[in-house]
């Protein structure tokens, strides 16, 4: 923890206009773990917390067609959701019930790691994000690409979810 303070803390004003928007993004993922993990600490970037706020909320979220296909499965089965519901942190949830803090994350080959010949392992960025969202509360429903897919009519898609959902 020191040394990260150190690194932090070290960070000049000239380097801190050398940021662009995805750099500030990952120090406001950064500065969020970090006022979740040590809430007696004062983030040594707690002066850019704004800017680095602003700079996550810029990023437009982009429902893929997989996205859009759970969402429409999950309306069939009755579990009634805000599609891309932005959390008041910031970050983009596929589908959630906010009253309750549920939510579902539709996992493309992206948020994966590949794996020769293996199931596919959750890289880092989504393990992260999923351990942040449970720090502030949340349940997260995981659906990877490769699960989903493997349905060949809608009746399977729905007892997948049902399946799923029993375990909120």
């Amino acid at each position: 923890l020191d040394l990260f303070m150190k690194l932090l803390s070290s960070m000049s004003i000239e380097h801190q206009d050398s940021l662009n928007d995805k750099d500030l993004s990952q120090l406001y993922l950064v500065s969020l773990h970090f006022q979740l993990e040590f809430p007696d600490h004062n983030f040594p970037l707690a002066h850019m917390q704004s800017e680095l706020l602003t700079a996550f909320n810029r990023q437009e979220p982009r429902p893929s067609q997989l996205q859009h296909n759970v969402a429409a499965a999950l309306n069939r089965i009755g579990w009634n959701h805000s599609f891309e519901y932005e959390t008041p942190e910031g970050f983009s949830l596929d589908m959630a019930q906010p009253e309750t803090k549920c939510a579902i994350e539709v996992d493309g080959p992206s948020h994966y790691l590949k794996c020769n010949g293996r199931r596919p392992t959750e890289n880092g960025r989504t393990k992260f994000k999923s351990r942040l969202l449970f720090k502030l509360g949340w349940t997260i429903i995981h659906i990877p690409y490769f699960e989903w897919n493997a349905f060949l009519n809608t009746a399977a898609q729905d007892t997948y979810l049902l399946t799923k959902l029993k375990s909120l």
